[in-house]
């Protein structure tokens, strides 16, 4: 059966409200929560740590998907898992001992995802793609939200659903940057199995009907 996720981002969420936007969430159709957390240093901006994800923690009904934007994310990654994370995915670019952080990760009793930045090739990923449990394509420069979505990403996700089948992985494919309404049902069509959405949900009139129309 071909896997239709949809993961809200807590960086478009209102952060006055941050328990009334996940008892939503939990309520709404969405499958997954998405965390980025950036640390000012391997990109521009700065988002939330430790404090946030007690917060997350506590109400969170859902499966938490937690971005690393960070460099040496090794030394954070069983924090984040202490603090509820099911999913953590680390940067190629940011991550020397890539091999060892994922099992690291797993062995902590979490999924383990890489992520690419724009401008990395898929093909980067050939020795690690049968060790991963996700691969995140950034479809946007990773850092702030609200950003237009790159088109050359449908190229990426072929070439990633090639990397994964002609290694017998089983990881699935993820979207960050840009997805709404008007191309989601072309990234699941073109081999997306997770899509994260910001703003398009949470500047929606209505995140919930939101929710459920990125999923057709």
């Amino acid at each position: 059966m071909k896997t239709k996720l949809i993961a809200p981002s807590l960086l478009s969420a209102d952060f006055g409200n941050l328990q009334r936007d996940i008892e939503m969430l939990n309520n709404s159709q969405a499958d997954w929560l998405h965390i980025d957390v950036m640390d000012g240093r391997f990109v521009p901006n700065i988002s939330f740590g430790f404090p946030v994800m007690k917060t997350v923690q506590q109400h969170a009904k859902k499966f938490v998907d937690v971005h690393l934007m960070i460099l040496e994310p090794e030394k954070y990654v069983e924090e984040f898992i202490n603090h509820g994370a099911d999913l953590i995915s680390v940067h190629y670019e940011a991550c020397t001992h890539l091999h060892r952080t994922i099992h690291h990760i797993q062995s902590l009793g979490a999924k383990a995802g890489v992520v690419l930045n724009p401008s990395t090739p898929v093909l980067m990923l050939e020795d690690i793609i049968a060790d991963v449990d996700l691969v995140l394509l950034m479809s946007v420069n990773p850092g702030f939200g609200g950003q237009k979505f790159i088109e050359n990403t449908y190229k990426k996700i072929a070439e990633t659903k090639d990397l994964i089948l002609s290694n017998n992985s089983t990881a699935l494919i993820e979207i960050d940057g840009g997805v709404n309404l008007d191309n989601a049902s072309k990234l699941f069509e073109a081999g997306a199995d997770v899509l994260v959405a910001g703003n398009a949900v949470f500047s929606s009139e209505s995140p919930e009907r939101t929710i459920e129309l990125l999923k057709i």
